[in-house]
């Protein structure tokens, strides 16, 4: 689990990796959540462009997953691990997002920020970044350590040619760096991992993922969480997301909170609260 040393890494470095935090029986209902998302693609699912011959392949926030994910979220170690990193009890469940690099040379993730594109803001965030295949440290995910406190950047567009290309047009964020050509000026870390292995990141974080070659397929599944802090953040442009997607029925709770007010508390009854567990808490 996470222990006082690990949290106040977490909220240093806005990273941590703990080894053999999630048991084989957990890991299995990752794997069968990991499995159903692969079999039933949501309105995100996309492949992401690559220069190579390798498929990257992702999907996220599947308005019907939730029902697929509850026997893997009622795991009491998957509440727990966020709720000690944070220091506080509340812990509710985001989203999923499912990865797979396959069939050859895939690029590198480029350099990020996941609160670029996400209608929340705080310091109870968390992703869980769960991998079924051992990770070298060459392949594994990369972090600038501590800069979940620094500068908000422009997302990236992931255009193969331009890492930096921004999807907010205008001077709104200021651009992002070009990190991996000067990746000495950065604090950049990274673990190798084995299955049952999580790190575990503040979305605000800059992080990138190593590029795969023809002998590796790399899956992954990422779990994001809220705690009580978190507020409704207005990003540039989510308005017109959002009457884009209000023409779908079924809608994901994220959705509806990029309608929300900034400042707003971050909560909609569709966002099932797993720590404390429910059980204990009725």
């Amino acid at each position: 689990g996470a222990g006082t040393g690990a949290a106040a890494a977490f909220r240093t470095d806005g990273v941590v990796c703990l080894r053999g935090a999630l048991s084989d029986a957990t890991m299995a209902l990752a794997l069968a959540a990991w499995q159903w998302s692969m079999a039933n693609p949501g309105p995100g699912a996309a492949k992401l462009p690559s220069k190579g011959s390798g498929t990257f392949y992702q999907d996220l926030a599947n308005p019907a997953s939730f029902a697929a994910y509850d026997a893997l979220l009622r795991e009491p170690v998957i509440g727990a691990i966020p709720a000690a990193l944070w220091g506080k009890p509340d812990v509710w469940y985001m989203y999923e997002q499912i990865f797979q690099k396959s069939g050859g040379v895939t690029r590198r993730t480029p350099w990020h920020q996941d609160t670029p594109y996400l209608p929340v803001r705080g310091d109870d965030l968390a992703v869980m970044w769960i991998s079924f295949d051992a990770v070298s440290a060459e392949q594994s995910l990369e972090f600038v350590r501590g800069s979940h406190r620094g500068t908000l950047y422009n997302g990236s567009t992931f255009d193969p040619n331009d890492d930096t290309a921004p999807i907010y047009k205008g001077d709104v964020l200021p651009r992002l760096p070009d990190i991996e050509a000067q990746r000495a000026n950065w604090p950049i870390v990274s673990w190798a991992t084995q299955p049952g292995d999580v790190i575990v990141f503040h979305p605000g974080v800059l992080h990138g993922g190593a590029a795969t070659d023809t002998s590796t397929q790399r899956r992954t599944l990422s779990l994001r969480f809220f705690g009580a802090d978190a507020v409704v953040a207005k990003r540039p442009g989510a308005d017109i997301e959002v009457k884009h997607e209000r023409a779908v029925t079924n809608v994901h709770p994220l959705t509806r909170m990029r309608a929300q007010g900034d400042g707003t508390p971050f909560r909609d009854p569709s966002f099932p609260k797993i720590h404390p567990t429910p059980a204990a808490a009725s």
